[in-house]
């Protein structure tokens, strides 16, 4: 499939600023942006097609912090948490996104600060129970106090004309058909239950300096049902760290943190983080 570089993207900030490892002083998301009142759309293009299109490229760059809270991006298909969420400014219009497509405050999207880029999401307001499927296409917002951010359409259907609570839910066939078209690859299904073959190849649980990190997220319930899922990896918890729950495959010598590692790639479709000691390294240092 032809990638379409035009398709309205999400928002904010240029995708370089994300891949630190500090806090990212960013103008998207602060200075009161994140009361932007909505500005009627004059057209709405919005379509599966351009939902489903290919991006530029696939993005999910490196963990990051925002006010001493660290954010480690990664696939995540079981994402489902709620927060609050804001408008993106409509000024943005014409900026690059960090999957390099260009935003379009007319189109259904959305940010995020750990999906994989681009992602499909359900938004729903739990104000008004209005939902709408959005394509998550830039980092943001560069604030804790918001979980997403919207283009003023999507915001426009579903009721929202400053920041409201909104339960956001990954949907993970249409997330995995969109990385897939974008990668150039076969549309796969999304992965039910850890295959036999992994189980197999699971390395046993040893006593390591590195520890490999699967995903971070807001729901206690959500982390402790992946950790338990992912437990024929190997020692499988969960760590909780200021507001988010992060889950860890832990006590690996640099061998089975290899095999972890291109285990959750090839089976799950995930892209891990590596520490060594309790401090980030490159997962393809190992």
């Amino acid at each position: 499939m032809k990638k379409i570089v035009s398709l309205a993207v999400l928002t904010a900030l240029v995708a370089g600023c994300m891949d630190t490892g500090s806090n990212t002083e960013a103008t998207y998301g602060y200075d009161g942006f994140n009361e932007e009142q909505l500005a009627p759309a004059e057209s709405t293009l919005n379509s599966n097609a351009y939902l489903m299109a290919a991006a530029p490229k696939y993005y999910i760059g490196s963990p990051y912090k925002i006010e001493d809270v660290q954010y480690v991006p990664g696939e995540d298909l079981t994402y489902n948490q709620t927060g609050l969420a804001g408008i993106i400014p409509v000024e943005l219009n014409g900026s690059k996104t960090s999957d390099g497509e260009t935003f379009d405050s007319n189109q259904l999207v959305a940010t995020s600060k750990t999906l994989p880029l681009p992602s499909i999401v359900k938004v729903t307001n739990l104000d008004n129970g209005n939902s709408v499927v959005v394509r998550v296409n830039n980092r943001g917002p560069f604030v804790n106090t918001r979980i997403m951010d919207l283009s003023a359409a999507a915001a426009k259907e579903i009721g929202m004309s400053g920041t409201a609570k909104v339960q956001v839910q990954v949907l993970s066939n249409e997330s995995i058909a969109v990385k897939n078209a974008t990668l150039g690859e076969e549309v796969k299904a999304a992965p039910a239950e850890a295959k036999a073959a992994s189980v197999e190849t699971a390395p046993a649980v040893t006593s390591g300096e590195y520890s490999v990190q699967v995903a971070a997220v807001y729901s206690e319930d959500n982390a402790n049902a992946l950790a338990k899922e992912l437990a024929s990896y190997g020692n499988a918890v969960v760590v909780h760290e200021a507001d988010m729950y992060k889950v860890r495959i832990i006590d690996l010598d640099a061998a089975n943190a290899r095999r972890v590692i291109d285990a959750l790639r090839s089976d799950k479709g995930m892209a891990p983080g590596l520490l060594k000691s309790g401090k980030w390294v490159n997962a393809d240092s190992i």
